[in-house]
């Protein structure tokens, strides 16, 4: 029953984070700077210039969003391409590692014996933790790469040094999300250690 519940709550805990790193596909904010307040008043004028992986955006203080979307592939930028091919890599391996994990769960029959069970849950943790990587690791680290750098030092490669952008939400849900797969991955692994590690029997 333990290894049951641990089993369910690893697969639940993967499959939020997973929905989580989807969700940042289509959010808005993934970096974002204000511009105002120089030399005059917030609520005479103001202004945010933000960025997703689709397009950069201009919202001035009436709430009129000019947005332009990013051209072709080759002429997006690089770190944009890094983070679009990261989301998609992790995002595969997880659908590999969520059909891995659902056959190896005790409370499904479809895999076999308990024995196969527990190596395709073990392998499912694997694909989730290799897939998790991908997405919050380097995707929440490179994808917010430069706007991140230019918070701390004001210095960037690919905007204006004038302009100083901070991370954005879906940056933040990214790295929930990556930990709640690895969470659900380490539950996976826990569950099903004696696979892992079996017990020597003593002669």
């Amino acid at each position: 029953m333990k290894k049951r519940l641990m089993q369910i709550f690893g697969f639940l805990s993967s499959t939020v984070g997973w929905m989580f790193i989807c969700f940042t596909l289509a959010m808005d904010y993934w970096r974002i700077t204000p511009i105002g307040g120089h030399g005059g008043s917030w609520v005479i004028k103001a202004a945010w210039y933000w960025s997703n992986l689709w397009k950069d955006c201009f919202t001035d203080s009436t709430a009129v969003s000019n947005c332009k979307d990013f051209g072709v592939l080759w002429n997006v930028l690089p770190y944009i391409q890094g983070v679009r091919g990261l989301l998609m890599i992790g995002m595969s391996l997880g659908v590999v590692a969520a059909a891995l994990s659902f056959l190896g769960l005790e409370c499904t029959y479809i895999g076999g014996s308990d024995k196969t069970n527990d190596k395709l849950l073990v392998a499912g943790a694997v694909f989730h933790i290799l897939g998790a990587t991908r997405t919050g690791v380097l995707i929440s680290l490179i994808p917010a790469s430069f706007p991140g750098l230019c918070v701390f030092s004001g210095y960037c490669f690919y905007t204006n040094r004038i302009i100083i952008y901070s991370i954005g939400p879906p940056v933040f849900l990214g790295w929930v999300g990556s930990f709640l797969i690895i969470s659900g991955a380490v539950l996976y692994i826990i569950s099903v250690y004696q696979v892992i590690c079996p017990k020597r029997h003593r002669k």
